[in-house]
Order: structure tokens, then C-alpha cells, then sequence
């Protein structure tokens, strides 16, 4: 048998063998593993809807499949044990977690509750869930879930998922944490600055225990006039300081302590919305409480695309279902009260299915109504492949 002569690895790379005889790549530069040969250079072609090429995309089931393989071919072995009380439960955990080194918390966590009996490794998740009700900080109990396969109650904002993806952070994105400031940035761009007759520099006023401060978006930009010309650079870095104002030092400690237990190169097939899935799950959707509590705009509930929605819904899994729940609200979790209960930017809004745009068009949602712009398709199956199309192509049509 004639043996086939292989080039040799980058240097710092190893080739083995899974179990099943399956051969993977362990880079110890970085640390990561891989099932791409690295001889192969970048995979070649056209980008699909997630920035890598079409024939490399696969579902989300499949990218989380391939995260956790990451995460458990590079455990460690041997066990970390948190000792807590339910009446000092922060600061116990923080204060033991803190003391480790971050390679640690690849190890298996081992929780014990002072005082109670029937230790076991489900303390892991109901140290999670206690935690992330407690406190809104949850930074530290984030990395943990997230490497442990465990679920949080309360998760970070869609753009703070994008800072841990090193994703470029845009005007809309601040739709989600400041709609007035948002409107702000939004009316100067579609605006004649020169006309307005407004006065704005490179530099942002806020306020700090009642104090006025005043922060230059770049050096000596208190001098520095806003024109029609320039207005561009303006919103792009009052959009970055709005997103870092007086987090950045802790973003960035956390950005830090993430990627020493979690590497970014882990994550690179995902998008912000799968991260938020990974970190908080995917809540069991109640349709007919859907049903129930949503509200039309130029339709009628019996109208026939409405009827065609509710059956594309039912039919569709509960981890698209998710998606689509993502697409439209900007958020997979639901409120305790379920739909009847869902926050719109200016308090309860409930879910929306507006008509709106031509035959032709992909839906379009407006998160910060709840709501969906759906075209008066022709047919159902005109309307599940508009749908199905608008909520996989990620942030496609979101406003």
C-alpha cells in the first residue's frame, strides 16, 4: 500500500484522534483545538449569512455542538470546590472564584452549601440561578456558565455580546439601552447640521454625582466643530462612548478574564444572538400565550397572512421559534408573566404584527415596538421562505 506523504504542521501544531477515529488539531499557540486542517489555509468561496463560507455554515445545534467539544477536550482534570451560604452567597463565591487561577475554572466545580446535606453537582446550576438573581453583576458567574454549560436568570445586552464577538458597535445598537439617545444621533445624521444652527464639538457633557463633566471624543475635540462633513465620525464615536461610559475599565477586565477561560477563536462562528441562547437557553414558547396577547396593525386576526404567521409559528421548533422571538423583540427571554408582560423601550409593549411593504419584501422588525412589518405575501409558502430567510440572515431588516 503506497502511504501518502502529508506536509508537515505549522510549528506549534499537533494532529490527533478523537475516540471515534475522527482526527482534530490542537494548536499549542494558542491553546485551541480545531477539526480544520491548518495546512488547508481559509476555507475559499462566497460568505454566507454568518461571514464564513456558505459551505462551512451549519446550524446553530452544530456550532453549539463543536463549542462543546472545545470546551470539554480542554478540561482539566480534578475538581474546584465553593464552599457558600445562601445568606452571604456573592460574596462567598466571589471571593473563593477570585483566588483561582483562570485555567482553573475549566475544572469541574464542585459546590457545597453550608449547613445542608445531599451534596451534588446540580449545586453547580443552583448556584447560577440564585446568583443571577441576586445581583445585577454577574460577570464573573457569566464566564462560569457559560464554560460549564449552565444557565443564567438575567444576561448582558445584545451589543455587549458583540464586544465579547470584537464586533464593531453601531447607531442602532444603542436602540437597546438608549432609545433618546439613539433618537439624538439619529436626527443628526438625517440632518443639515449647517442649517440647524447647532453648536456641537468633539465632546460629550454628563453628569457625575451631580456633577457636570465634560469627555473629549478625541484629542482636543472640545475645539473641534461638528459639520455636515464630519458628523459621520461624531455619531460613530458618541455611539462607542455611550456604549463605554463609566464601564470601559470593567468591560475590559471582564473581555480579559472571559478569553482566558473562553478564547474568542471558540466563538467565531457565532453571532450575538446565539451567544445570548448559549448564556441564558432557550425558554419552552408558549404559542397560543403568543397568540393571545399580540395586536395588529392593518390586519385582522382572521386576515390570511396572519393565519398563514400562526401556522408557520406551530410549525416551526422551539429554537427557531426562539429566533424568531430574538428577530422581532431583540431579546430570547420572556417575562415571568409571559407575553402579556413584554417591555417595549417606553414600558409594556405588546407583540406587534404590523402591515406593512410590498409582496416582494423581507419582513421587518422594530425592537424597540415589538413589532414585525409583514408584507401581504401571496401565498404561505411565499411566506415562510420571506420569514425564515429574515430571522437566519442575522440583524437583516432590524431597526
Amino acid at each position: 500500500m503506497k502511504t501518502i506523504q502529508e506536509d508537515p504542521l505549522p510549528e506549534g501544531w499537533e494532529m490527533r484522534y478523537t475516540a471515534e477515529g475522527v482526527r482534530y488539531f490542537v494548536d499549542h499557540n494558542t491553546k485551541t483545538t480545531t477539526f480544520q486542517d491548518p495546512r488547508d489555509g481559509p476555507p475559499k468561496g462566497p460568505k454566507g449569512a454568518y461571514g464564513v463560507p456558505i459551505q462551512c455554515e451549519r446550524s446553530f445545534r452544530w456550532k453549539l455542538g463543536q463549542f462543546r467539544y472545545l470546551c470539554q477536550s480542554n478540561a482539566l482534570p480534578g475538581r474546584v470546590k465553593v464552599t457558600v451560604s445562601r445568606d452571604n452567597l456573592f460574596e462567598d463565591s466571589f471571593a473563593q472564584i477570585m483566588r483561582l487561577q483562570p485555567f482553573d475554572l475549566r475544572r469541574r466545580l464542585y459546590i457545597i452549601f453550608k449547613g445542608e446535606e445531599g451534596l451534588d453537582f446540580r449545586g453547580v446550576a443552583s448556584l447560577y440561578a440564585l446568583l443571577s438573581r441576586e445581583s445585577t453583576d454577574i460577570w464573573v458567574e457569566g464566564t462560569r456558565a457559560f464554560y460549564h454549560e449552565k444557565f443564567i436568570d438575567s444576561g448582558f445586552t445584545l451589543p455587549f455580546y458583540k464586544r465579547m464577538l470584537n464586533k464593531k458597535l453601531i447607531l442602532k445598537d444603542l436602540t437597546s439601552i438608549d432609545t433618546e439617545f439613539y433618537n439624538s444621533l439619529n436626527w443628526i445624521k438625517d440632518n443639515d447640521l449647517e442649517e440647524c444652527g447647532l453648536e456641537l464639538t468633539f465632546s460629550a457633557d454628563f453628569e457625575v454625582l451631580g456633577k457636570i463633566s465634560q469627555h473629549e471624543l478625541k484629542e482636543g475635540g472640545a475645539d473641534i466643530a461638528v459639520t455636515n462633513e464630519n458628523k459621520e465620525e461624531y455619531i460613530n464615536l458618541m455611539t462607542n462612548w455611550r456604549f463605554t461610559r463609566g464601564v470601559e475599565e470593567q468591560t475590559k477586565a471582564f473581555l480579559g478574564g472571559f478569553s482566558e477561560v473562553v478564547p474568542q477563536q471558540w466563538l467565531q462562528y457565532f453571532d450575538e444572538r446565539e451567544i445570548e441562547l448559549m448564556l441564558c437557553g432557550m425558554q419552552e414558547i408558549d404559542v397560543d400565550d403568543w397568540e393571545r396577547n399580540t395586536i395588529y396593525g392593518h390586519y385582522q386576526r382572521n386576515s390570511k397572512q396572519v393565519v398563514w404567521f400562526w401556522k408557520f409559528v406551530r410549525e416551526l421548533e422551539n429554537e427557531k421559534r426562539t429566533r424568531l422571538l430574538q428577530f422581532v423583540t431583540g431579546t430570547c427571554r420572556l417575562p415571568v408573566g409571559g407575553f402579556a408582560e413584554l417591555m417595549g423601550s417606553n414600558g409594556p409593549q405588546r407583540f406587534c404584527i404590523e402591515k406593512v411593504g410590498k409582496k416582494t419584501w423581507l419582513p421587518r422588525s422594530h425592537t424597540r415596538f415589538n413589532r414585525i412589518d409583514l408584507p401581504p405575501y401571496r401565498s404561505y409558502e411565499q411566506l415562510v421562505e420571506k420569514l425564515t430567510l429574515a430571522i437566519e440572515e442575522t440583524g437583516f431588516g432590524q431597526e
